[in-house]
């Protein structure tokens, strides 16, 4: 039985535009922990090696900061590890980081990267790991399909690691790159593979019937929509056989809500569901609202955003989701007080607010700012 750890996408070096600079750095920082929770896990599990299917690094433009500090977490690994290049970090040309001074001089010897075809034996030849790299970003053949037709049952279990979309449910059918799957399960029934390791997509999958053709998701989440991120894969085969039990490795939650505003009680319950959202410092939350409130809420709802920016690693409002008209109600006017001119410019700005649109938004917030300034004594 050989027993390997599955991975992909690290993305070392990634940055989400939506984190400040302090929540920025302790992201990247997850991102290289989670990748040391897995050397523990290979260790700990006697894993025969660790694949990686490819986008190791955000890029080939990564700096040599972030690459020594990649490589000094690789460090860790007792075990082989088997760096496939990506779509994001693909093997050739001169910014290639595979051939960088500051990713030779410092590469572990337990790491490998997958440059061709060339089966590499694992637990002493007890099986073999063969990679399809990129070559370049934009690749016009299927690469794993091209590594596995002529493929012949070698009487050890087989592993080849690929990176990219299959052709099932591909956005692009038209792309060139898209991994045949037809082509993958022809050769695992004829037993010339056991096992294929890919890498792309973000979100756990099991792809196909054989059962034996997976994505491991990002080992560290990038976005709100992945399904079941933060995993690897623990990889148990021989030629009859396979078993596949995720692991978690990452700790960070990107969360994304749709909220119905209609009163100050709703204002409450969002509230509320921040302030029960488990540790927030690694947990970025993205809100969408609709509904209309009055401006009391509105201030309210402010107020609440505001503070728990502070406290999320990341708080934001999806604009292009949100339809939240507010409008002065009976205790807002009494509050603010309005007479004579201001009545009247009042009156107008509700009017201009419920029709909406980019006018409407302005005199919404014209409002709002009025009924501050009303409350403070502005």
């Amino acid at each position: 039985m050989v027993r390997l750890l599955h991975s992909a996408d690290w993305q070392i070096g990634m940055t989400r535009h939506f984190l400040a600079p302090e929540a920025q750095s302790r992201y990247s920082e997850a991102r290289l922990e989670a990748i040391r929770r897995m050397a523990v896990i290979a260790a700990d599990a006697s894993c025969d090696a660790v694949v990686v299917a490819g986008d190791i690094f955000e890029s080939n433009l990564v700096d040599r900061q972030v690459v020594a500090r990649a490589l000094d977490a690789l460090a860790d690994f007792t075990v082989p590890v088997l760096l496939l290049p990506g779509n994001h970090d693909p093997l050739l040309g001169a910014g290639s980081v595979w051939d960088a001074a500051a990713f030779v001089s410092r590469c572990p010897s337990r790491v490998t990267v997958l440059r061709d075809a060339t089966p590499v034996p694992i637990a002493d030849g007890a099986a073999e790991v063969i990679g399809a790299a990129w070559p370049s970003k934009r690749p016009l053949t299927d690469l794993v399909g091209a590594v596995v037709a002529d493929l012949r049952p070698a009487g050890v279990p087989r592993i080849v690691v690929g990176h990219g979309a299959v052709d099932r449910g591909s956005p692009d059918p038209n792309d060139p790159s898209l991994i045949g799957l037809d082509i993958i399960e022809r050769a695992i029934a004829a037993g010339s593979v056991q096992y294929v390791a890919l890498g792309d997509r973000h979100s756990m999958t099991d792809v196909g019937t054989s059962g034996r053709v997976w994505y491991p998701g990002t080992p560290l989440v990038t976005d709100y929509a992945e399904d079941a991120p933060n995993t690897a894969l623990l990889v148990e085969l021989d030629e009859g056989s396979v078993t596949v039990t995720p692991v978690p490795v990452g700790d960070w939650t990107f969360v994304r809500s749709a909220v119905d505003l209609s009163d100050d009680v709703d204002v409450g319950a969002l509230e509320a569901w921040l302030a029960a959202r488990p540790d927030k410092r690694r947990c970025v939350v993205k809100l969408s609202f609709t509904g209309a409130v009055s401006l009391a809420a509105k201030l309210r709802l402010d107020a609440v955003l505001d503070a728990y920016a502070d406290v999320f690693a990341g708080l934001e409002v999806w604009d292009r989701r949100t339809d939240l008209v507010v409008v002065p109600d009976d205790a807002d006017l009494a509050e603010m007080g309005a007479t004579g001119f201001l009545a009247a410019a009042v009156d107008d700005l509700k009017l201009i607010a419920a029709a909406g649109g980019p006018d409407g938004e302005t005199a919404q917030d014209a409002l709002s700012l009025l009924y501050r300034l009303s409350r403070s004594g502005g």
